[in-house]
């Protein structure tokens, strides 16, 4: 079996109408299909839910389900709020800095530009609480192969030793000598 791509990826929201037009006014996603039933067909639980899928480009989907007879959104309190997140790939550090300017114009705290050295992001926060990074790659073909070289002993060292390696630590040094953003 091969994996052709990933046919979408779906979370929570709180409501559908204002998830689909904060992604298509944020993001340029548009919304592809709604789905809605009274029962899980699955499961065939009793759970009535709107389900929206939106296009993130090149075929890639992102569904959100709003399900109102649940108890509301939570996180998992033990995982800090920048470790689960969605990441979109743009086209350039320009395209990142427009996005950054009209999301902060409507007052939406945004993190970065924050140099990776092969790619460039900004970190916010959609309406539901999901983290989004949106990244702009940079990084050289030797960049590239250099972490190539290392990805296998930098995951056994981490395996045991269960510290981060410093194969690669060369990406960040930039971003940690700058000021703080």
């Amino acid at each position: 079996m091969n994996i052709e791509r990933i046919h979408h990826v779906a979370y929570r929201c709180k409501d559908a109408r204002q998830t689909v037009e904060w992604y298509g006014k944020y993001l340029n996603m548009g919304f592809i299909l709604a789905i809605a039933e009274d029962q899980v067909p699955s499961t065939r639980q009793a759970d009535p839910y709107m389900h929206v899928f939106l296009d993130a480009g090149q075929g890639n989907v992102l569904a959100f389900f709003e399900i109102p007879h649940s108890p509301p959104m939570g996180r998992d309190a033990n995982t800090p709020d920048w470790v689960q997140h969605l990441a979109f790939k743009v086209d350039s550090e320009a395209t990142l800095k427009e996005v950054m300017q009209r999301l902060q114009a409507d007052g939406i705290e945004v993190v970065g530009v924050t140099d990776h050295t092969i790619f460039k992001s900004i970190y916010f926060f959609d309406p539901n609480g999901h983290r989004i990074e949106l990244a702009a790659d940079c990084g050289t073909p030797e960049q590239m192969q250099r972490l190539d070289e290392v990805k296998w002993a930098m995951l056994e060292e981490w395996s045991r030793t269960r510290r981060a390696p410093k194969h690669a630590a060369w990406m960040h040094e930039q971003e940690f000598a700058a000021p703080t953003h």
